[in-house]
């Protein structure tokens, strides 16, 4: 695990999942989430949302071994000033089952007082292809300077 003074900007983790469909039904029921295209299963494929996409990214994040073991919280996302304000694009539909390569890099650090400093991380989601899936710029973690022993 990093403590927050050895994060750079510039560092780069990675990591990879894949959402089942077990899964995202789980996730569609417990985040309540209602939508005729997410639950038409004719074409045989079920593309994944992209709230659960950016779930699972968050929650593979904080499983990184560099990461996990912190007292880190998510504080939320700041829009990217290139992008209008916004911070994900979806480029590409992401099937149940189908591999992620994630790719986090750390944008910004930023000390916010004695006790906690902040990260900005970019996610960045894959196919086995090499084609982006998703992008997710500002990410924004506050987590303690010296982590629990």
């Amino acid at each position: 695990m990093k403590k927050f003074s050895e994060f750079r900007v510039g560092d780069v983790f990675h990591s990879t999942c894949s959402i089942s469909e077990k899964e995202l039904e789980e996730y569609l029921n417990f985040s309540r989430i209602r939508n005729a295209f997410l639950e038409d299963k004719q074409s045989g494929e079920q593309i994944v949302s992209g709230r659960a996409i950016l779930s699972r990214m968050e929650g593979e994040f904080t499983r990184l071994s560099q990461i996990y073991g912190n007292h880190i919280i998510f504080l939320g996302t700041d829009g990217d000033p290139e992008w209008k304000n916004r911070n994900t694009r979806f480029l590409k539909p992401l099937y149940t089952d189908q591999v992620l390569k994630l790719k986090f890099t750390i944008s910004q650090t930023e000390d916010m007082d004695d006790e906690f400093g902040k990260i900005v991380v970019d996610y960045e989601g894959t196919d086995n292809e090499g084609e982006t899936i998703v992008l997710s710029k500002r990410n924004i973690y506050r987590i303690k300077k010296e982590p629990p022993r």
